[in-house]
């Protein structure tokens, strides 16, 4: 047995990286490396300042590393954990949003999803909604 994933078929896995898939995999790869560097940075030189910020910030790049991972590896194990990652990640990226707009003293410095990601021109909100279209329709097209 191969070490990727393989549908109950024993087919090869289902491709994720086709057609819009290799862009949402870049995109992607370009938030782990902006989200994951961002936070490492702060949080060892001025964590003491904005703890929730940058903590958060460091959550979202895990987030994005993970269904990086997941997209790349393909498969249907793969695309329904990148679904719920996707989903999980729109959940965080609104409330935290709106969180950063009701109350702004609560993050004296911005997250990845601040004001819904403005500072990454709104990539962390049109994102996991783009992601999981192209999830689902990736489920629809392997039926």
């Amino acid at each position: 047995m191969s070490v990727t994933s393989q549908s109950e078929s024993g087919s090869k896995p289902q491709r994720l990286t086709s057609g819009p898939g290799t862009l949402l995999v870049w995109l992607y790869g370009v938030m782990v490396v902006g989200a994951v560097s961002r936070s490492a940075v702060q949080i060892s030189t001025e964590f003491g300042h904005a703890p929730l910020a940058y903590s958060l910030s460091a959550l979202a790049g895990i987030v994005y590393g993970f269904i990086t991972y997941s997209l790349v590896r393909g498969g249907e194990k793969a695309r329904r954990a990148a679904l719920v990652c996707c989903a999980a990640e729109l959940v965080g990226v609104l409330t935290v949003g709106t969180w950063t707009l009701a109350d702004p003293s609560a993050f004296p410095d911005a997250t990845v999803w601040s004001d819904y990601g403005m500072g990454y021109l709104f990539i962390p909100v049109l994102l996991p909604v783009t992601a999981m279209f192209w999830l689902n329709k990736a489920r629809r097209a392997a039926a």
